[in-house]
């Protein structure tokens, strides 16, 4: 992934758009290089009406769209549209980039947060092992350490995920309340924060830690630091070299995001996948329509 990332830079470096010598702009050649035969990988999961949430919140619930003029659900068959309204109980809800206002107003909301979160380099530092044996267990110091003996000092800016498999349970409704749960402690973010200026944290459980005063989250939204909760699928990302998207809506005033983070991996990464493997324009046409499911609460193939 050092390819991509030089590539990204040289393709930065330009003043203005001005094309090259073949007249192709400089960050489409990026593209072309770089980011079109690499992998990409999801990290964010599903958002359904049984998905787990912290017990202080109600569920949300999701209906078919009614026509106000009749009552009745749009339809495929009569309307050649349906559509969906979600009742979403909480903006803190499943995949999540917590804004620092979420705990404190003086700092921005979600849709103040500037638009050069959007691409970043990525660490992943698991504390898998530590957490078989310890389903509590932090991210301490001593494995930032660990993790740049072998792969050197976290880049400036750079997102660091924390791997623990937490989310392998999921979409488990008991993860919400499921007591010890691996966590990130408050002098390992202080050292990400003060010592290596990442842009910001992420973690597979919905909170950052399990201390009585959540100790560590508190410290991060209190100072103007961002973070990421619910990550999934780490375990399908290298610890070292990809990059990673960031996208979330931009919801007035909004306290927390529902976002999609997608990693780029190298094109050798035996995870995810690249442009023109699948179809994309037009997408591919299912053999099973969606359709409304009741007892779900939501449309299902």
């Amino acid at each position: 992934m050092a390819v991509i990332s030089a590539t990204l830079v040289m393709g930065c470096s330009s003043s203005g758009p001005e094309a090259s010598p073949k007249g192709v702009p400089p960050l489409w050649r990026t593209y072309e290089r770089a980011l079109k035969g690499a992998k990409y990988v999801d990290l964010t999961h599903t958002i359904t009406p049984s998905i787990p949430v912290w017990a202080g919140f109600e569920r949300s619930t999701f209906a078919p769209v009614v026509n106000p003029k009749t009552g009745v659900p749009y339809q495929w068959a009569r309307d050649g549209f349906e559509a969906t309204r979600f009742v979403l109980a909480t903006d803190q809800l499943g995949t999540q980039l917590d804004p620092p206002a979420h705990w404190n107003p003086d700092y921005p909301a979600i849709d103040e947060l500037p638009p050069t979160f959007a691409v970043r380099p990525l660490v992943v530092i698991s504390i898998v092992d530590q957490v078989v044996k310890d389903p509590g267990y932090s991210l301490a110091v001593d494995d930032i350490h660990r993790w740049e003996a072998a792969h050197g000092q976290i880049p400036e800016g750079a997102v660091v995920f924390v791997r623990s498999d937490w989310s392998k349970n999921w979409p488990d409704p008991a993860l919400s309340h499921r007591r010890p749960f691996p966590g990130v402690s408050l002098p390992a973010l202080k050292f990400l924060h003060e010592q290596r200026h990442i842009l910001f944290h992420g973690h597979e459980p919905l909170d950052t830690d399990a201390t009585p005063t959540f100790e560590a989250e508190a410290w991060l939204l209190q100072n103007g630091y961002t973070q990421a909760e619910g990550v999934a699928h780490l375990d399908q990302v290298p610890e070292a070299g990809a990059l990673v998207t960031i996208g979330f809506p931009k919801l007035k005033g909004g306290l927390g995001g529902y976002a999609r983070y997608i990693a780029i991996c190298p094109p050798d990464w035996k995870y995810g996948v690249s442009p023109g493997e699948i179809p994309e324009s037009p997408l591919a046409r299912s053999s099973r329509p969606l359709r409304w499911d009741p007892t779900r609460g939501m449309r299902v193939r």
